[in-house]
């Protein structure tokens, strides 16, 4: 049945969160910082490549990615090594796609999957499920023999669909991990999928690191998927998407704000990552601002004890492990 509509509800929530995000696109493009600076474009595809990875147990830091892509040598699986160089690549060549091509999605997971996966740029052809760490079957994929007619609705609906873009490009990234179309990378093709139908809507999509978003909110993503799955539509889940989205443009408006006024100040986003990270778990450690912030170890715990002489966190020493709490007035 082509053009057959998926199960979602438009709620007020995404109207009000879509009218917002359109406000806040108008500021970004209007600061224009984005566009004009070529370093500033890079940082933030470094970040995006990082995050989307980091979501899939890729090990590099964001220090770490920056030196690989930055032609150094980095001590680190080759695995992860080469996923950083693919997902660069294809990430490069976002102008070049055609968001409603099933050949370009199949093109781009050959890129992103290149070398790593024996079914690369194909539609996987064995049954699939979806483990969480415990074991447990989280979802069945579609059986292969459904895969390439139920994408190519998915596109054509997208294409097609008169619902704005930023309601259609969340449903279309539930959906496509729904079919769970590729043997491995649906995670990391599904992210760059929905990143370039957003930057057909407005090109400062392109270079804004959703995906480090999400990555920070790992947690609430995975949440929001299995919510939606229990629902049996992706209502939950754009909800969710449009939120992040929402919260990438105002990250991305202060960072830009700083630059235009001279003060670029690292610590903010790293303190908001922290904030944001605390909000679902009773402390942080060194390893999670690492991860969180992409830095290394010394680098971590300058980081946080700046936070803890500034009064922000308090150390406690828990289980041979110093561990760090928002102070109460913080909360």
């Amino acid at each position: 049945m082509k053009n057959k509509k998926p199960p979602f509800e438009i709620t007020n929530t995404m109207i009000c969160t879509v009218a917002e995000i359109a406000e806040l696109v108008g500021r970004l493009t209007a600061a224009s910082q984005l566009s004009a600076n070529p370093t500033l474009r890079r940082a933030n595809r470094i970040r995006t490549i990082h995050g989307s990875l980091a979501i899939e147990q890729n090990t590099l830091s964001l220090e770490q990615v920056t030196a690989v892509l930055n032609g150094k040598q980095v001590l680190a699986p080759p695995k992860d090594i080469a996923e950083v160089k693919n997902a660069y690549e294809i990430y490069e060549r976002l102008e070049e796609l055609d968001p409603y091509s099933v050949d370009d999605l199949l093109a781009a997971h050959g890129v992103m999957t290149r070398g790593l996966v024996e079914e690369s740029g194909v539609f996987r052809t064995r049954p699939v499920g979806v483990v969480d760490q415990e074991g447990h079957v989280l979802h069945f994929g579609t059986l292969p023999q459904y895969v390439p007619e139920l994408v190519t609705e998915l596109l054509d609906w997208v294409k097609n669909s008169d619902v704005h873009m930023l309601i259609r490009s969340c449903v279309f990234h539930y959906e496509f991990e729904l079919i769970h179309p590729f043997a491995d990378g649906n995670g990391r093709v599904g992210r760059l999928w929905h990143t370039l139908l957003l930057s057909r809507w407005n090109p400062a999509f392109a270079w804004l690191p959703v995906e480090s978003m999400i990555y920070a909110h790992q947690q609430e993503y995975y949440g929001a998927i299995n919510a939606a799955n229990d629902a049996g539509e992706s209502t939950i889940f754009v909800e969710f998407m449009l939120s992040t989205i929402k919260a990438s443009l105002m990250d991305a408006i202060k960072t830009s704000d700083g630059m235009s006024d001279g003060t670029v100040d690292k610590e903010a986003p790293r303190w908001r990552n922290i904030q944001e990270f605390l909000k679902n778990h009773d402390y942080i450690m060194n390893a999670d601002v690492r991860m969180l912030c992409g830095v290394s170890a010394a680098t971590a715990n300058r980081i946080l004890s700046g936070l803890t002489t500034d009064g922000k966190l308090v150390k406690c020493h828990e289980g041979g492990h110093w561990v760090y709490r928002l102070h109460l007035t913080n909360t």
